[in-house]
């Protein structure tokens, strides 16, 4: 039987910043939060998306941030300094730590930990007091991306000198070092199905790495014009995403890689500029993206057969 093709509609444009925009991330239920060039950290309801709602404005802008629905927290990276937690039903400053002169590129957390990459190779691991437990420095280059796989306590580092460290989560031991691409890495992320790292970057290119054989290269596929930006999965877990420099977002099978759908401007009224971030939402199963055109656009994306 032949599959019908994939129907693609936008059901939105958000807009209200007034710098691009460069992170995303759930909250409960229908919400979720975007952040950027300008600082603000705002919140939107699929279910009332007209009016985003200020959280909290930092002096400086923010490449990524981190909720974690166990501490009910909200870890947002200020480029140039450091970390604030924020109660985001109070819209409050819980506490904040300098950390760094550089840009934060990347937040990932535990129940135990905040993880912050920046932008001079330097992995910091805090508490949730904001305690700072280690700081690790492998590259002089940037670490751009943090993925951690629970199940086997290891967590991904994607850096700028194309390679990617696999660390224990125990004592933060190299346990693996990845030649991975042929410039920076920008997004990791672990297979939700299979033992599969993907990682992708600025060479534009895909890759996928065996987690139950060191590591090993298993899949490479040629996937955008320029830089990949980032990747995430659905939320049933049979496809995901990825996002580009190029201006498209580009819809995959997750167990056979092929390329199921190209959405661009051209064809759906997809974003002008650089699509920075994404996001696949449970609720209604919505695809969030932004762009470095200050907008976020709401997609719905029909895989029936």
């Amino acid at each position: 039987m032949l599959r019908k093709p994939i129907q693609v509609q936008k059901i939105r444009t958000l807009s209200g910043h007034k710098e691009p925009l460069y992170t995303l991330q759930p909250l409960n239920g229908s919400q979720f939060l975007s952040a950027g060039g300008d600082g603000m950290v705002v919140r939107w309801d699929l279910d009332n998306p007209e009016v985003g709602q200020m959280i909290v404005k930092v002096p400086a802008s923010v490449y990524a941030m981190e909720y974690n629905e166990p501490h009910n927290l909200l870890v947002v990276g200020q480029n140039f300094s450091g970390v604030h937690l924020i109660d985001v039903e109070n819209k409050s400053e819980v506490k904040s730590v300098a950390l760094t002169s550089e840009s934060i590129f990347d937040i990932q957390s535990s129940q135990e930990y905040i993880y912050v990459g920046a932008g001079d190779g330097e992995l910091i691991v805090l508490d949730w007091d904001l305690n700072i437990v280690t700081r690790k420095k492998l590259s002089p280059k940037s670490i751009r991306a943090i993925a951690i796989n629970q199940h086997k306590s290891e967590m991904a580092v994607g850096y700028s000198d194309h390679k990617v460290r696999i660390l224990s989560m125990d004592d933060y031991k190299v346990l693996h070092e990845i030649e991975a691409h042929s410039n920076s890495v920008f997004s990791l992320c672990y297979h939700p199905e299979l033992p599969l790292l993907l990682s992708a970057g600025r060479d534009a290119r895909i890759k996928f790495w065996d987690t139950d054989n060191e590591y090993k290269c298993v899949e490479e596929i040629v996937a955008h014009m320029y830089t990949i930006n980032h990747l995430t999965f659905s939320p049933d877990r049979q496809h995901f995403v990825s996002c580009s420099m190029d201006k498209s977002i580009k819809v995959w099978d997750a167990q056979t890689f092929k390329l199921l759908k190209v959405i661009d401007k051209a064809r759906h009224a997809g974003h002008g500029t650089s699509v920075n971030k994404l996001l696949w939402l449970n609720h209604k199963e919505t695809l969030v993206s932004c762009s470095d055109d200050r907008t976020i656009s709401l997609w719905d994306i029909n895989f029936a057969s």
